[in-house]
């Protein structure tokens, strides 16, 4: 990778995070910390209002963007692809947002981009068993009770048809077992609890935040969870 298209990465990089530690940047792209200094500093002599918090890492300055974004064509394939398996893997609240967003990156290809990608959706399919498809539309709200910390009211029915009213303070969302599952702080048993998706009957979104003061890490709970699987980020 030249350095131009380093810069350009390093500066997206950026502007998906909160903050960037110096030693994200440097695994991110395989350069030294000391690079990374110095790649830093020119995205700053170029007008880039890159900041640095202590202990937290590098950030962007609220209220700069980027202009619009130009994807070439083995990116938008990608997301192309993308959309099949979230498809078949998300529910629909996910599956509305995702096609949204891609409609977005369609809108700035180039119009020979936009025949090539159109071509493609005709040519891509995927075939799965009714047992994996979700038939829930909750994944959205679950999302936004992790991102924003609120506690969840659901109808929960165990495997025994047994239905009860639990709220909860979820931690994360996990796919295992061909199956979503939130995992969360259960304030009527007092324990971490792993509750499947799919067994939701109803699910309520409050504005109350987490009463926790502290929570595992997702990474901590599924070293315990009953599968065997291979963790991805």
């Amino acid at each position: 990778m030249n350095r131009i298209d380093r810069l350009f990465g390093i500066l997206t990089l950026l502007q998906s995070k909160k903050y960037v530690t110096a030693e994200r940047i440097s695994e991110k792209f395989d350069i030294s910390v000391r690079t990374v200094y110095r790649d830093v500093k020119a995205l700053g002599e170029q007008g880039v209002p890159v900041s640095f918090e202590q202990h937290k890492g590098y950030f962007i300055v609220q209220g700069y963007f980027l202009p619009p974004v130009a994807f070439n064509s083995e990116e938008a394939n990608a997301l192309l692809l993308m959309e099949t398996l979230v498809a078949g893997f998300a529910d629909q609240s996910i599956v509305t947002h995702y096609s949204s967003a891609l409609n977005k990156v369609k809108a700035v290809l180039k119009n020979s981009q936009k025949e090539k990608l159109e071509a493609m959706s005709n040519n891509i399919r995927m075939r799965l068993p009714d047992c994996v498809r979700p038939n829930f539309s909750y994944l959205s709200i679950l999302q936004e009770a992790l991102s924003s910390k609120l506690i969840i009211e659901i109808e929960y029915k165990n495997n025994k048809a047994e239905s009860s009213l639990r709220k909860a303070e979820p931690i994360g969302l996990v796919f295992y077992a061909f199956a979503w599952h939130v995992i969360g702080w259960c304030h009527l048993r007092k324990e971490y609890r792993d509750f499947k998706v799919a067994r939701i009957v109803t699910i309520r979104l409050t504005d109350i935040p987490f009463t926790k003061a502290k929570h595992m890490l997702l990474s901590e709970y599924m070293e315990i969870l009953p599968a065997v699987y291979e963790s991805l980020r």
